[in-house]
Formats: C-alpha cells, structure tokens, sequence
C-alpha cells in the first residue's frame, strides 16, 4: 500500500484484518486483552479517518478533529456490547461523528449570560400569547413593552440566542444539485451599487409629476396594463401611454 500521510498518521503502516479477524480482536478486548484492544484501536484509526474527512470545510485543525473521533471511538469500545450481533463499525459511527459535532458545536457556539437568555425566552413566550390573543404579529416594541424591558436589550437578547448559520448552510438541494447560503449571497461591492441606484432612482422619482407618478406606480409596481390602468384612472389608453412615456423620460434624464 501506498504511504499516506493523514493527522501525521501513516496509514499504511495501520494493520488490516478480517472480519473474522477484527471479531476475534473485539472479543479479546472485552475479555480485558490490553494488546488486542490497542491493535483493535488502530485497525479502526482508518475509520476515524474517514469520518474527519467529511467535516474538511470546517476551520478547526484536522488534528483537533482526528483526537476528538478518537475518544469517540474509545467511548464506542466501551460501550458495545458483542451479544447483540450488531457490527462494530454500524455502532461506532454515529457516535464518533456525534462526538465530533459535539466538539464543533462547542468550540463555535457563544456564551450566553443567564440574565440574557432569560430576557430572550420571556421576549418569545410574550410573542407567542400575542400571536394567539390574534393581535397579530408583533414587533420588538410591543414585545419590550408586554414584558417591561428596553427594545434595545430585548433586540440583544432575541440575537444572543438565535443559531448562528454557516455560509455553506444549505438552502436548497436536489440530488446532486445543491445552493449554499455564500452562493445567494451578494458581495460588499454589489450591495453598495445597488444601494447607490436605490438612492439615485428615489430622487430621480421627485421629479416626476404625481399624475405621471401615478401612472409608473401602477404599471410597474402593482403590474397593471396600460388598458387596466385607463379604466381605473378615467383617461384613455393613448393618454396613459402618453404619461408613461413622459415620466420615463424625466427618469431617464434625471439618472443620466
């Protein structure tokens, strides 16, 4: 086999066994054989390694991970029980792979203060009773007043306790075909583009005399055709072309 270097391990100086071969280790392991539980263990560091593998994008060093898949793989030995007639590696897995998100969760995840969470449950018990007295929908004042706490502090506290996403969260997926967060997300320079027309088009629109505005309003925005829109403002089609002509005119000069 070739030398491959994983975790600084060589994995092709790691014994390979049987089933057969592996069973008879197992069963000299839990018979208290100090040997075969530590041949038995490395047999296994392939696994672990394969597991390690699925978690690449994640930004702790893949050492960390390897040591944390470990225990779990000590903590499966411990607990597995060969009268059950399960395979070893069926048992394992998910608790090495538990093991390891548990890691990551906690090495990611930020502390929250007690007094913080408690404001935070209060603010979505006081949302739920409002939502069900159907006063509809509330917003962040009407919930800092409900239960007597600065809008400010409840905002905090609502954001502490939110899950965090991660940009290669996955928002859609098909099969194969698969978008992530980072992939729907647009860059500094875009926004701040977009932001810059937004600016310039609200002005432009100042511009624009009401009735014409008002032509724009609902042939654009609210997608009316200009036959719809004639018989809803009294004025026949040619007019109506007339005024939307006009106003994308005045649009038109003023962003140039």
């Amino acid at each position: 086999m070739p030398k491959v270097t994983i975790c600084g391990i060589d994995t092709s100086a790691l014994p390979k066994f049987s089933a057969k071969e592996m069973q008879e280790l197992l069963v000299k392991t839990k018979n208290g054989d100090i040997e075969a539980r530590d041949l038995f263990l490395r047999a296994n560091m392939r696994l672990v390694l394969s597991l390690v593998g699925r978690f690449s994008r994640a930004t702790e060093c893949a050492d960390d991970l390897f040591q944390v898949g470990m225990v779990g793989l000590l903590k499966s030995l411990e607990n597995f029980d060969i009268s059950q007639g399960v395979m070893f590696s069926t048992y394992a897995v998910p608790m090495i792979l538990g093991e390891i998100k548990r890691f990551l969760r906690d090495r990611t995840t930020i502390k929250v203060p007690r007094s913080m969470r408690d404001v935070a449950y209060r603010a979505l018990r006081a949302r739920e009773e409002m939502v069900k007295s159907s006063l509809g929908e509330p917003n962040m004042m009407e919930i800092a007043e409900e239960i007597g706490v600065p809008e400010r502090e409840v905002a905090c506290a609502l954001d502490a306790v939110s899950e965090p996403l991660s940009l290669h969260d996955s928002v859609f997926s098909d099969g194969d075909d698969a978008m992530e967060i980072m992939d729907v997300v647009a860059d500094e320079k875009e926004n701040a583009d977009n932001w810059s027309e937004v600016i310039s088009l609200k002005e432009a629109l100042k511009l624009v005399p009401e009735r014409e505005l008002n032509v724009l309003k609902l042939r654009y925005f609210d997608g009316k055709t200009q036959v719809e829109i004639s018989d809803m403002i009294g004025i026949s089609q040619a007019q109506v072309s007339r005024l939307e002509k006009s106003a994308i005119s005045r649009l038109r000069s003023a962003l140039s």
